[in-house]
């Protein structure tokens, strides 16, 4: 049952030294491309960073976040395009991105591995070591690798009562 992935995805920060097998790393980028957007416009590009000096350089454009640099697959999120205008307010890119990476999350939990969603970077230092051209926008990076604790974590969330109401809001 997916609540099972649900329940054990947690945000990992320490990773052992392995390195992810190319069908798992696979798996994790088809959930990826599997996901939904809006209009099934797609507005994605992944970038998957394996290489040593490239992910130290990214730990400090990550606020220098020493795991970063540790882990063996950094996976950036790129907005290629606009996405749908959604409710008349806001562009779903962002929004889009958020579900494939959750679709990410979760196949890389079933795996085995574990992730974790950095949303703390300097964008311009990003682009610069990726080589992304200016116009593209980066979204989010995505850790992943072996956790080097598997535990489970309790999840502190808001009852259901709290979060949500029927035929009105209340």
């Amino acid at each position: 049952m997916i609540l099972e992935e649900i329940l054990k995805r947690k945000s990992v920060r320490s990773y052992l030294d392995k390195p992810v097998k190319e069908e798992k790393l696979n798996e994790v980028l088809e959930a990826g491309r599997l996901a939904p957007s809006a209009c099934n416009i797609q507005p994605w590009k992944f970038i998957v960073v394996k290489g040593k000096k490239r992910r130290e350089k990214l730990a400090i454009a990550c606020k220098n976040q020493k795991f970063v640099g540790e882990v063996p697959v950094i996976i950036a999120a790129c907005i290629v395009s606009k996405g749908y205008n959604m409710g008349g307010w806001y562009d779903s890119a962002v929004l889009d991105i958020g579900i494939a990476f959750d679709h990410m999350t979760l196949q890389a939990v079933h795996l085995g591995l574990g992730t974790c969603w950095i949303g703390a970077f300097k964008e311009n230092k990003v682009k610069k070591i990726l080589e992304i051209p200016d116009e593209i926008k980066v979204a989010a990076l995505l850790t992943l690798g072996y956790p080097k604790d598997p535990t489970e974590v309790k999840k502190n969330r808001k009852p259901i009562e709290e979060i949500v109401s029927y035929k009105k809001y209340t």
